[in-house]
């Protein structure tokens, strides 16, 4: 604090107050560094000594120079950077940075490069009108000077953000932001393990749009579930009952991929006509899987799709093959089941009374029935079905380069630039640790999302899981190969998704992974540290890749929704670039799931070679598969190709 003393003069006058103390240095605009040549440190804290040094300044001559009259900003924060007890996090803080750069000549971003989370997202960012954890998950891709810049321009960059961040900004996922707010469906909580809600009314229309909770969904009555729950026995025992047939089995992700799609279907037909899902109308107390065997049900469903969506996709072909399925000849599951006709009941507009006792008296025949006009109905809707998700449409910057690999592996690259100090940030450096191994991976495998996520692994040193218990959990494992000298990745055959195509001829999947790029030092820092505090004392489910366990989640296991939504989320981050932050590896690339690492490898192995038949190496597949997916990449590189040979003879004459 400053102080004043008084002098007496002769006259009894006291003299003007005066400061003790040596005078201050006056403050210079652009001051003269006493070297230009420096060894540059890694961290903030030696990097701002350093500079102070060079300039001969103390952190109060800094303070008082970069700080304008009337702002409020304590000269002690700048002091305990200078000591290393904090470092700059608010958009104040990287403000003052900015000028500290521009003071001392120094590139913009030279300080926050050296930060020890240079990732971590500027706290103090307003964006007015949004709940704060919208705004918390917009942080990370607004810029730090966001408060300051004008609204025009912050709408500019929110809607930026919203529309190919969060969004994705293709027709497809435009389509599907919309649809999820008029969510819809009958759901069998028995059956896929969620919290079961309370149950509804079961008399008259039902509108699942105007549920209390908002969600759109209602849980299946009893007998409802109970036919689902038949179906799924039918199609996933090992052996069937005695007098029935079947063709096919499903696993588990068809299996829940068949639960949420009839849940769908009698969603839709449960949905008041007067809400916004615009539905049939169907009292919910009289849906039945028997209703399913009337040709106009799954009519009104394909035609309430098109409505919704404007044309018609290869959706609504794959559903209705699955009603011909249903009444296959000998196999179907609702052909075998004539008793369901008992709970067949009219329904306005769609089942006729007299069209109930007609397939009560013949099932069969009605059976027969469905099944010829499904099959109709497929030709008729293949002939004008578009499509509506291109996968390859988030991906094409990388797909059109001329090494797809190189470019798919500067997001790697973005990842390692941003990690955080892991003595300081020990579950944020984990979670980057992780994201990085994601990506190479990904890149090294081309494995399947199930199979990348479902990898065991085990610790060097311990002994690995034998072929036969691999092949009872249905998934592959990570070890240590003292044989190779290198982390091998096993996946027994019946883990695969085309088990039985003649890539794999009941053969395992066996690759030791390529110690390229410090791959196997990230990969022992991960499975000795980092996958630990990603656990955080939770239960170990034992896979290589585990969730963030925190205090709303014990559970580290990832499912098929929550490894597609971390994989985006590190394309979000590190993948997409952003002009107004500048952070993101690929300009014009969207964000995607883990599938599309797939796509990279295919294309690029037919970039360089032309073979559909190595291409299907990368990925586990047949040439024909591959043949039929990417052959839209392959004719304009099959050209060049013969061009280079065909213009070696011009050079040569």
């Amino acid at each position: 604090m400053l102080r004043t003393t008084r002098r007496s003069n002769g006259d009894g006058d006291q003299s003007a107050s005066l400061k003790r103390g040596r005078t201050p240095a006056p403050i210079v605009e652009r001051p003269v560094p006493k070297f230009t040549d420096w060894v540059d440190p890694p961290s903030f804290r030696e990097a701002l000594v350093l500079h102070l040094g060079r300039f001969s300044e103390s952190y109060y001559q800094l303070h008082r120079s970069i700080i304008q009259p009337g702002e409020k900003f304590d000269r002690a924060t700048l002091q305990s950077w200078v000591e290393g007890r904090r470092t700059p996090q608010r958009t104040t803080s990287l403000e003052l940075l900015t000028r500290i750069e521009r003071r001392y000549d120094l590139p913009m971003g030279y300080f926050k490069s050296k930060l020890p989370n240079p990732a971590r997202a500027a706290s103090g960012l307003l964006v007015k009108g949004l709940p704060r954890a919208e705004q918390r998950r917009l942080a990370w891709h607004l810029p730090d000077d966001f408060n300051s810049r004008p609204l025009k321009e912050q709408k500019e960059i929110l809607d930026w953000v919203q529309n190919v961040v969060i969004s994705g900004a293709t027709e497809y996922r435009r389509f599907q932001a919309q649809a999820m707010k008029l969510r819809y469906a009958i759901r069998f909580p028995s059956l896929t393990g969620k919290q079961i809600r309370a149950s509804v009314p079961n008399v008259g229309a039902y509108d699942l749009g105007d549920q209390a909770d908002h969600i759109g969904v209602v849980d299946a009555p009893p007998r409802l579930v109970s036919e689902l729950t038949e179906l799924i026995r039918f199609k996933t025992a090992t052996l069937t009952d005695i007098g029935f047939q079947r063709i096919g089995v499903w696993n588990e992700e068809t299996t829940a991929q068949k639960i949420e799609h009839f849940g769908l279907m009698f969603g839709a037909l449960a949905a008041s006509p007067s809400g916004a899902v615009h539905g049939h109308g169907v009292p919910l107390k009289d849906i039945s899987f028997a209703m399913l065997i009337f040709p106009r049900v799954w009519d009104w469903y394909a035609q309430w799709r098109e409505r919704r969506r404007g044309f018609f996709t290869r959706w609504e072909c794959d559903m209705l093959r699955n009603a011909m399925a249903l009444v296959r000849s000998e196999t179907g599951w609702l052909r075998q089941h004539p008793e369901l006709a008992s709970r067949l009941v009219p329904a306005a507009g769609l089942i006729s009374a007299e069209e109930v006792a007609a397939v009560r008296a013949d099932w069969q025949g009605a059976c027969d029935f469905l099944h010829a006009h499904a099959g109709a109905r497929v030709k008729e809707v293949e002939r004008v079905a578009r499509i509506h998700r291109d996968p390859f449409e988030p991906i094409l910057p990388i797909l059109e380069a001329s090494s797809p690999v190189a470019e798919y592996l500067k997001i790697a690259d973005e990842i390692l630039k941003l990690r955080p100090d892991a003595r300081r940030f020990p579950r944020a450096a984990a979670e980057v640790a992780r994201s990085y191994l994601i990506i190479r991976l990904g890149l090294h495998l081309g494995l399947r999302q199930k199979n990348l996520r479902q990898l065991m692994v085990c610790p060097r040193g311990h002994l690995p899981r034998s072929e036969r218990q691999l092949e009872a959990q249905k998934r592959g494992e990570i070890r240590w190969s003292e044989r190779d000298h290198g982390w091998e990745v096993f996946v027994p055959a019946v883990a695969f998704k085309n088990a039985h195509s003649s890539f794999f001829a009941g053969k395992p999947f066996r690759l030791v992974l390529p110690d390229l790029g410090g791959l196997y030092d990230h990969m022992s820092a991960y499975i000795e540290r980092h996958r630990l505090a990603l656990l955080n004392g939770a239960e170990d489910p034992g896979t290589f890749f585990v969730k963030t366990v925190k205090r709303t989640s014990r559970d580290a296991s990832y499912n098929q929704n929550t490894f597609y939504e971390a994989w985006r989320l590190v394309i979000q981050r590190y993948g997409v670039f952003n002009p107004y932050t500048g952070r993101g590896a690929i300009k014009g690339l969207l964000p995607h799931g883990p599938h599309n690492v797939r796509d990279v490898l295919a294309t690029h192995i037919l970039k360089h070679t032309g073979s559909y038949e190595q291409a299907s190496y990368a990925i586990q597949d047949t040439p024909e598969m591959v043949a039929k997916h990417y052959g839209r990449f392959l004719p304009q590189d099959k050209a060049a190709m013969a061009a280079k040979i065909l213009n070696r003879v011009w050079e040569a004459a």
